[in-house]
């Protein structure tokens, strides 16, 4: 099977994101890294309901990094159920997150009308995303930098194989691209910050 060079590039950044996020995986296991479970769920839903209807629809290869944006945030949810170290105490504001990004999903899941639906898609998102970036500046020590720069390049990688610029192809990957950064940097920005002697 030869593959083109589209189809490489959503391999590398599914490949990527997927080994960026075992370290994650690994910390949470060992309790030092503590999820937001209102995030890592509510990231899960929206694209793997996304990337399960563009399979059955035959997009193809496109919706691989869609469906794997979502599998892997799931897994991440799962797995924080069973381990108590990596316990995470949710807030009223995370509840609130979450309950916004839910009608956004509900919205998104019944317009009929495509870039309604991946506004509604995005608004969902960011009100997942809220909760982990407030974590990420203000408790950094509870999470792994490396999983959100894996999933910042993937995105990138999917705008790399866009043939049609339009608002469906590019806000999503984007969106992707500028969360993974400004919650890595949250998570590093005491490395970046150079020291006075």
């Amino acid at each position: 099977m030869i593959f083109n060079y589209r189809e490489l590039l959503v391999i590398l950044g599914v490949t990527i994101n997927i080994i960026g996020t075992l370290p994650y995986l690994f910390g949470v296991i060992g309790g030092h890294v503590k999820p937001n479970k209102v995030s890592w769920l509510l990231w899960g839903m929206g694209p793997m309901i996304a990337g399960s209807a563009a399979l059955v629809s035959g997009v193809g290869w496109s919706a691989l990094p869609v469906f794997f944006s979502g599998i892997i945030p799931v897994s991440i949810f799962f797995v924080s159920l069973f381990v108590k170290r990596a316990y995470w105490k949710l807030e009223s504001f995370d509840y609130w997150c979450g309950f916004f990004s839910l009608v956004a999903l509900v919205s998104w899941g019944i317009t009929k009308d495509p870039v309604l639906a991946i506004i509604f898609a995005l608004i969902g998102d960011i009100f997942a995303s809220v909760p982990t970036i407030k974590k990420a500046w203000v408790y950094p020590e509870t999470e792994s930098s490396l999983t959100y720069i894996a999933g910042a390049f993937s995105a990138l990688t999917s705008l790399a194989t866009i043939t049609a610029w339009n608002f469906s192809s590019y806000a999503f990957p984007i969106y992707l691209f500028l969360v993974g950064c400004i919650i890595f940097i949250g998570l590093e920005r005491k490395n970046f910050v150079v020291k006075k002697k």
